[in-house]
């Protein structure tokens, strides 16, 4: 529409054509978009999960000799399931963040029940 030149929608001569990669804005919603902030209200929710599962670990897990707690899978999801069923996704973002360390990329429950979860 914004090429048809018998179109008299004003709303889109003032929409800006696509960013083009390398931009700032490239694969960012508009700023002040109803999407913007959507996205924002998204990040605070899992930021707030993620602190979450990092207070379960501190209350359930052990203190070991290097000072760190840890805590098995096994354990942290017994505990943390009732709370969330999104416990792995939860902790693969609070590892991404440098806040937990564990082996392996994802962690699965029956099969990876022994696997320590340590927090940093």
């Amino acid at each position: 529409q914004r090429k048809n030149p018998f179109s008299s929608d004003d709303r889109l001569a003032s929409k800006p054509v696509h960013a083009h990669r390398g931009d700032s804005t490239y694969g960012r919603p508009r700023e002040g978009s109803q999407t913007e902030q959507r996205g924002k209200d998204a990040h605070s929710h899992v930021g707030k999960e993620v602190e979450e599962l990092c207070s379960i670990i501190r209350r359930t897990g052990e203190v070991g000799e290097d000072g760190h707690v840890s805590v098995t899978f096994g354990q942290l999801f017994e505990t943390y399931v009732t709370i969330s069923n999104k416990v792995v996704g939860i902790l693969l973002r609070a590892r991404k963040h440098g806040l937990v360390h564990f082996e392996g990329e994802m962690l699965w429950q029956g099969k990876d029940d022994d696997v320590i979860i340590t927090l940093l």
